[in-house]
């Protein structure tokens, strides 16, 4: 019994010591990695932002002479600018009265047109009114300088901006759209009885066949959804307008009008839809019949405010 309580002593004894051993062993290890790491940040913040008074003196003067080249007045007169266009790009936003007194002396004005007037005298027709009317504008803006009275003088400012810069925007809001005016060297190579229209259509020219009328919109029943067919140009709209009827089965109604949306802007049309570029309707009417040609009438658009000017489709009856 007493030997076996001193062996026990003493197996407590030996692993006390070695535990404390390898305590001794581990305080060491850390002790040397903590020391070696300590050595090796010191080093290395020494090395970053040890500098000489040279080189000290050289990094003032290079940051000095940056912030005496600095473009300051540039950048100021830079922002300004950018502010002053953000301003001018602004749509500006007419009255409804105004539209339609704008709308109204232009269509006035190119009604005094010949019957047979072609797009540049047209376009040349409204550009004289839009000179004259910014020049009346223009001095009954100088007339209202003293008056008081804001309204007037508002109106007239923002009739001189619309009239100048933003004309173009104008000219949408109020839906005239006239064909941009192509120049090109005219060739005597045109077949013999096809018809030369005034306007330039982009594309393939049209054929006889097509019949093609500017500015107009056949009544019809949709033989080809528009919406989800578009073609190229017009000319290829009364080819698969001929196409459908060429192949269209037993029974199935034989497309003999032709409508197309040549204008990048898309097309007015009094539906529910967004009528885009290159819509291509094909309709079947036994006896076809005119929505609208030429100009929406003063009494149409009074009854519908969005819609433009002039009939922007161009559309074709052909034999079935």
């Amino acid at each position: 019994m007493a030997r076996g309580l001193k062996w026990g002593c003493s197996y407590k004894r030996t692993t006390l010591i070695v535990c404390s051993i390898n305590i001794v062993i581990a305080l060491y290890v850390l002790r040397s990695l903590y020391a070696s790491l300590y050595l090796y940040s010191s080093n290395d913040f020494n090395r970053v932002v040890k500098y000489t008074p040279d080189q000290i003196r050289r990094m003032e003067e290079s940051i000095r002479i940056r912030r005496a080249r600095e473009p300051v007045e540039l950048v100021k007169t830079v922002k300004e600018l950018k502010k002053e266009f953000n301003r001018e790009e602004r749509v500006i936003e007419l009255p409804k009265e105004v539209k339609y007194k704008i709308t109204d002396e232009i269509l006035e004005r190119l009604r005094s047109l010949n019957a047979n007037a072609n797009t540049s005298e047209q376009r040349n027709a409204v550009e004289n009114w839009r000179k004259e009317k910014l020049q009346e504008v223009k001095l009954l803006a100088r007339e209202t300088e003293g008056l008081t009275s804001s309204n007037l003088k508002e109106e007239a400012g923002i009739l001189v901006r619309a009239l100048e810069s933003d004309w173009a925007v104008l000219s949408e809001n109020i839906g005239l759209w006239v064909p941009a005016e192509v120049i090109h060297q005219e060739y005597d190579d045109k077949p013999e009885g096809e018809e030369e229209l005034d306007e330039v259509l982009p594309g393939r020219p049209l054929p006889p066949e097509c019949h093609a009328e500017l500015h107009t919109d056949y009544d019809g029943a949709a033989v080809r959804w528009g919406l989800t067919h578009h073609k190229e140009s017009a000319a290829d709209c009364c080819q698969a307008c001929l196409d459908q009827a060429k192949y269209a089965k037993p029974g199935e109604k034989k497309c003999n009008i032709w409508v197309y949306c040549p204008s990048e802007t898309g097309c007015y049309s009094p539906d529910i839809y967004q009528h885009k570029n290159q819509e291509c309707w094909l309709k079947y009417a036994e006896n076809p019949k005119l929505n609208f040609k030429d100009w929406y009438s003063e009494s149409y658009r009074d009854s519908h405010p969005n819609a433009p000017l002039i009939v922007p489709w161009v559309s074709g009856v052909v034999s079935a």
